[in-house]
């Protein structure tokens, strides 16, 4: 064990990188960061710029979904937690909420904002929330997120009363130092005038949105200390910087530097020094007056946040009343401590909050102030199915589960119904609600185009804000996966029953009329599932390559000879034969080809070939997908009566049959990612559906 031990401190004592510690822990004095400045202008962006650059540093990449161009953020993947908050099928609202912040970037109003993540409970709102203070906390300790701040230090501070902290080495005391509590923008302690003189020379490396201005002043704190060295000076301001040391600034949650987050607590013990600090009582008696910024803790969440990011949680909940101190920070980038003036911030106000809460703000005439100075972003529930999936399969997937193995299509019957219950009924009458998600998902159906799917989309203004909470399907997954029973395998059947058995005692859907909504559209969920593994099966039982082959090759044979006006040769006979009609036929009805197009259906294939040998490719069972779907039920079609799969329900198996039966289940488990258990579950579910005789050949 003291190996052990030795080992993980040498291995730290040799990883550790010293060179980044001391960028980190950067400081020099304030000429020092004016050429820093002159040099790389953006280490004096706003709260506004920082945050868009640190978005934008992860790359982008733009795709088009339904004619729309929409551009896909790598930074919502979560590369810097490697995925564990990644937002999955929000590409769209994120987009959105990116150019919001760009424009603030570049001062074109939404800067004087409170940026509100509206939408249902669970819709990842929190999660965009925790990404940004995590992204900026990242960037903060890269070269080019490097920002600064100051301290006051020298020799003398304590005569003037400033209240400082000891730089000691050993037992020897170095200087005093009196950090600036609001880690402020060392370019504030230039005069108005020369600050401008010095950002229009360091602005003209830059293009114009990208100009960098710095707004406000001193903090009281750093305020009170600049007047007093100014009187002990004689107004010589260059003395009075003397007294001033750059330091490297990170960007901390943890260590309350520059991130802030605010969460409502009971309405009756609130109290707005939370958000902009409080007085010292002790040290009045000392310093004689409430007002003296000597005594006042510049503490609240908006002097933490200042230079980064604050974060309301459920933001409405708070009392009219407190919302004032918002007002103010939003619109004029100031706050109002306690016995002070108004004090400047500059920070990204990030708040979000829920539908009931969003109406009663809408409602109440008292907080008209409040929606005027909101920029409103939706984050509404997922309405892709695979997007959907992603969510569940991050928690809940086979390499981290212990003992338990999750069936094939288990996580998406689930998503699937979360999804439906999102939905709104498509006014089409010859659409289903299920039509409408296999739309919603990229897949093609006979008669709707891009346009219909985006006309779709637009006619439902409020598709996703309503439905089942992703937390609701991880609860119920979560149940199965414990519940005391000694199967070791939860099938999409055992969460079915979950997902419907909880909806009984659901605390966020009330209406007896929504639950029997639901409960239907488990059934068409369950009805779906049927279909998915009765093909599965099907592609298992017809899974024979070399058999495929043969009747691809048999097919393609007589094709040829039909559409040439040739006869087959019989590999048996020698002779030569007509077409094999009936063959052809047997394979496209299993497609939908109909009589009158069966002609055009053979041409297009033999061109098909044509073109493959032309750049030199083979033609094989599976290179044309609907070909190859007809292969595969017109093989299973064949060879269902010698499998004998109906035969297991009765459990009667001869030895013949049992081994056919075991290479089936072999490639269920090869290909189709089942277990021993689920396996033999999913052949006995198909097969007592072909028993009752409810056999269709899948869904064309």
């Amino acid at each position: 064990m003291a190996a052990t031990v030795i080992d993980i401190i040498q291995h730290i004592r040799e990883h550790q990188d010293a060179a980044l510690y001391q960028d980190l822990h950067w400081d020099g004095t304030f000429e020092d960061y004016l050429a820093l400045v002159k040099e790389n202008p953006q280490v004096a962006r706003n709260a506004f710029q920082r945050l868009h650059d640190m978005i934008m540093s992860f790359g982008t990449h733009r795709y088009t979904e339904y004619k729309k161009e929409i551009t896909h953020f790598s930074f919502f993947d979560d590369p810097i937690g490697g995925g564990r908050d990644a937002i999955f099928g929000l590409d769209l609202p994120l987009m959105k909420f990116v150019q919001v912040i760009k424009a603030a970037a570049m001062s074109y109003g939404p800067e004087r904002r409170v940026v509100l993540l509206h939408g249902p409970v669970g819709s990842s709102k929190s999660t965009i929330a925790r990404l940004l203070k995590k992204g900026l906390e990242h960037y903060s300790r890269r070269p080019e997120g490097a920002m600064y701040t100051y301290s006051w230090v020298g020799e003398g501070l304590s005569s003037l009363g400033v209240p400082q902290e000891l730089t000691e080495s050993g037992a020897e005391r170095v200087e005093e130092s009196m950090p600036c509590p609001m880690h402020e923008e060392p370019l504030h302690l230039l005069p108005r005038e020369y600050r401008e003189m010095f950002l229009e020379e360091a602005n003209q490396k830059l293009p114009d949105e990208r100009k960098i201005a710095v707004d406000g002043d001193l903090c009281p704190a750093c305020r009170h200390v600049y007047n007093q060295l100014m009187v002990k000076f004689d107004g010589d301001w260059t003395k009075v910087i003397a007294h001033v040391r750059i330091r490297r600034m990170v960007l901390s949650e943890y260590d309350r530097v520059g991130i802030g987050t605010f969460q409502p607590k009971d309405e009756k013990n609130q109290d707005s020094t939370e958000l902009t600090g409080d007085i010292n009582y002790r040290k009045i008696a000392l310093f004689g007056s409430e007002s003296d910024p000597r005594a006042f803790n510049f503490d609240g969440e908006f002097n933490v946040a200042n230079r980064g990011l604050i974060e309301f949680i459920e933001v409405l909940k708070l009392d009219v009343a407190f919302l004032y101190d918002l007002l103010g920070a939003s619109q004029e980038h100031k706050i109002k401590p306690k016995k002070f003036a108004q004090t400047d911030i500059d920070e990204v106000i990030i708040a979000h909050t829920n539908e009931p809460e969003y109406r009663r703000l809408q409602n109440n005439e008292f907080m008209e102030a409040l929606r005027d100075r909101t920029v409103k972003i939706d984050i509404p529930y997922i309405t892709k199915l695979d997007e959907e999936v992603k969510v569940y399969e991050r928690d809940f997937n086979n390499r981290r589960l212990k003992g338990k193995h999750i069936a094939p299509h288990t996580i998406e019957v689930a998503a699937m119904w979360a999804v439906l219950t999102r939905l709104e009924e498509p006014k089409k009458v010859n659409l289903t609600l299920l039509q409408k998600l296999k739309l919603y998902s990229g897949k093609t159906l006979p008669g709707f185009t891009e346009d219909n799917v985006k006309e779709l989309r637009k006619e439902a203004g409020r598709e996703g804000l309503e439905g089942v909470s992703p937390r609701y399907i991880q609860d119920k997954i979560s149940n199965c996966l414990v519940a005391d029973i000694d199967e070791s395998c939860v099938n999409p059947f055992m969460v079915m029953k979950e997902l419907e058995s909880g909806l009984k005692h659901n605390s966020l859907i009330t209406s007896e009329e929504q639950k029997e909504k639901y409960r239907a559209l488990l059934a068409v969920v369950r009805e779906e599932y049927e279909d998915i593994v009765k093909n599965e099966v099907q592609r298992a039982i017809s899974g024979d390559e070399e058999a495929l082959q043969r009747l691809c090759a048999n097919y393609i044979d007589n094709v040829k000879a039909f559409t040439q006006r040739e006869k087959v040769r019989n590999k048996y006979t020698g002779e030569y034969e007509e077409p094999d009609e009936r063959l052809m036929r047997s394979i496209e009805e299993k497609i939908d080809i109909p009589e009158s197009r069966k002609d055009d259906f053979r041409r297009e294939i033999m061109n098909y070939i044509g073109a493959l040998a032309v750049d030199g490719k083979r033609f094989r069972h599976d290179t044309n997908q609907r070909l190859h779907k007809a292969l595969e039920l017109k093989l299973f079609e064949d060879q269902k009566d010698s499998i004998k799969l109906t035969s297991l329900v009765s459990n009667v198996l001869d030895k013949d049959a049992q081994e056919k039966i075991d290479v089936v289940k072999g490639r269920l488990i090869r290909e189709h990612g089942y277990c021993e258990v689920c396996a033999t579950d999913v052949l006995n579910f198909v097969a007592s559906i072909f028993a009752r005789g409810d056999v269709r050949e899948g869904r064309k």
